[in-house]
């Protein structure tokens, strides 16, 4: 389903619209380190907790809460990579997350993005006296000034805890990447196309298109057909992907029920830089496990800063009636090769899809497989020594 009952207004609303968000994040002042502040009660062996300070929110400045860890051993003369990681919806700055960083050498950094504190539950975090708009989405911000909404802010947000993380002596600057996880996956795909700093990026889940079949249409709706094409073209990632000049390495399921596939296709074709896809069969929705330690993430980011191997990648996909086959290129030996498939139509998160062997064929670097009768949708994964995989695109017949 999509806005279909916004279209024609939505349309000659979108026309009409000329804002451009981006002069709202000056990448100048925003690339300077922010001001910190000590977070007293917060205290956890090996993080540091602190506030820095983030855009003014309704003429009054703001505080924003991060967790920050080095590895051990870094040191001045001793620079280790770092990750900027952004959390999704419900949540808030999580140290373990930090912790999973640090454990694998990096120094890591997650801020809170909604103007909030560690602690309470999903959702129900409290707030911080001196935070921002609160998210996630900001739609009923939508007809307050740019400055005071929430996608402004959280964007701001992130830049600014680069910024910060860039300027310790122990951290190598030529050597950050970004990702987050849902709402933070959405965020990423924004970031990436306005802080050029950054060399890698991994959206998890979070992708552009939310108006055409995303979680969040009964929001549009109510908006309005004007204001929700005001969000859309302001703070859809859609607007910003292109700008986005850094490898991306795209994570999600099949069955994600905020960001659809189809969306998620169109998002990752946008940028002109290349992308890398791991597509997994209904994998979960959130932070933990699920979002935060797929293997995939942790290679492509040593591939870059650790002189680790590169994540396999597909190269071309071609199909012959239902005959459909891949090429890779990897430099680790690719063991397993499935095709994925569903007969099914309408909702993603509804779909069944079923997995079936495929053949590899090592000389020629490719795998091929035959659909069955009726299939409707699919796409082909390797995966290599590493239990890593690649993802073709999906096929919609």
């Amino acid at each position: 389903m999509r806005l279909s009952f916004l279209i024609p207004a939505l349309l000659s609303a979108m026309i009409a619209v000329a804002e451009d968000p981006r002069p709202v994040w000056d990448m100048e002042k925003l690339s300077h380190a922010p001001q910190i502040f000590p977070a007293p009660g917060f205290e956890r062996p090996g993080l540091k907790a602190l506030f820095f300070e983030g855009l003014p929110y309704k003429g009054k400045p703001t505080r924003v809460f991060a967790w920050i860890g080095l590895p051990e051993g870094a040191s001045k003369d001793k620079k280790v990579p770092a990750m900027v990681l952004v959390h999704g919806g419900g949540g808030t700055a999580f140290e373990n997350w930090v912790k999973l960083w640090t454990g694998r050498g990096y120094a890591a950094i997650s801020m809170d993005t909604c103007g909030a504190l560690p602690g309470g539950e999903h959702s129900k975090r409290p707030r911080s006296e001196n935070g921002g708009p609160p998210g996630w989405g900001g739609f009923d911000q939508i007809g307050e000034p740019l400055t005071d909404q929430w996608t402004c802010h959280a964007v701001a947000d992130v830049i600014l805890a680069h910024s910060l993380l860039r300027s310790l002596p122990e951290v190598d600057s030529e050597k950050i990447g970004l990702t987050g996880i849902s709402w933070g996956g959405y965020l990423t795909c924004i970031v990436s196309g306005v802080d050029s700093r950054f060399k890698c990026a991994v959206p998890v889940y979070g992708c552009g298109y939310l108006g055409d079949n995303s979680a969040w249409l009964a929001d549009f709706k109510k908006m309005g057909a004007e204001n929700a094409a005001r969000w859309l073209s302001l703070w859809d990632p859609a607007a910003h992907l292109p700008r986005i000049t850094i490898p991306t390495l795209w994570v999600t399921g099949t069955n994600d029920f905020a960001y659809p596939m189809d969306s998620l296709q169109k998002s990752y074709r946008l940028p002109k830089a290349p992308h890398f896809l791991a597509i997994r069969p209904r994998m979960p929705h959130g932070h933990g496990p699920a979002g935060e330690n797929p293997e995939e993430i942790r290679v492509f980011a040593d591939s870059f800063f650790k002189n680790g191997k590169a994540l396999p990648a597909i190269v071309s996909q071609a199909r012959e009636g239902n005959a459909v086959s891949v090429k890779w290129k990897s430099e680790t030996p690719i063991l397993k090769a499935e095709l994925h498939y569903t007969l099914g139509t309408g909702s993603f998160k509804e779909r069944k899809w079923v997995a079936a062997p495929a053949t590899i064929d090592a000389a020629s670097h490719s795998v091929k497989a035959t659909l069955p009768d009726g299939v409707k949708m699919y796409f082909i994964n390797i995966t290599d020594d590493r239990q890593v995989i690649a993802s073709s695109e999906h096929v919609e017949l």
